[in-house]
């Protein structure tokens, strides 16, 4: 296996060609509004349109070139907000994301990844990088609500998050606190600690979960053998 994978994510792609789309249109819009009111209704639409072409353009822009890389150490998850840093070691289990609703089997647009330990994730990410992914993981909360009859349980789980948090000895406060007790109370209603968005990869999610589970096997291996030998 090569020393190290680069991932590009399918949403990087076209995002200079939307900003141009979305620049033209309202400069297009702009025009007609002053120079052809005949023609209202479509400098409308292309004011629409540009607007959105142009946010989501920028968004792409502005979006890491490269979303994750593969070491023989781990995996590096780069986010707009900052990187945290996950060892191969410290994965208990990785998996597609999958809820019961009515009875039906559904998965979500995330990668699943429970942890051993959370200390090193929370030793190692920024707060600037954890209040970002507390931000976006307001759908997974109102998801797990939904999977939790008990919704007063839930609503407990999230009053903890303004308290201290002492793991394994360590003592997290502030935002590393509430990001480590959000990674506790979705692994104890969804199953997993850390949620990648399947925005940030570059395949099939199934076929990225087993390419991150080909490498944490090519580590596992790799460790066994060094132990090995230094047991001869």
């Amino acid at each position: 296996m090569i020393d190290e994978l680069l991932i590009t994510p399918f949403s990087k792609r076209n995002g200079i060609t939307l900003t141009l789309f979305g620049s033209i249109s309202l400069l297009s819009s702009l025009v007609i509004f002053i120079g052809f009111g005949s023609l209202f209704a479509l400098g409308m639409m292309l004011f629409a349109l540009g607007s959105v072409g142009l946010i989501l353009g920028i968004a792409k822009v502005y979006q890491p070139a490269v979303s994750f890389k593969l070491t023989a150490q781990g995996m590096c998850f780069f986010h707009r907000r900052g990187q945290v840093f996950i060892e191969w070691s410290n994965i208990q289990r990785l998996d597609n994301v999958r809820v019961n609703q009515n009875m039906e089997l559904i998965e979500l647009p995330y990668i699943g990844v429970k942890l051993k330990q959370i200390n090193p994730i929370l030793d190692c990410i920024s707060p600037r990088l954890a209040t970002g992914l507390l931000t976006e993981q307001r759908p997974l909360l109102m998801t797990a609500a939904t999977q939790d009859e008990d919704l007063q349980s839930l609503e407990g789980y999230l009053g903890t998050e303004y308290t201290p948090l002492i793991v394994n000895g360590d003592r997290y406060r502030g935002v590393l606190a509430m990001f480590g007790h959000r990674c506790q109370t979705l692994n104890e209603q969804l199953g997993y600690h850390l949620y990648l968005s399947t925005d940030s990869i570059d395949r099939d999610p199934k076929e990225f979960v087993s390419l991150l589970r080909q490498w944490q096997q090519s580590n596992q291996a790799a460790t066994l053998a060094e132990v090995h030998l230094q047991g001869e």
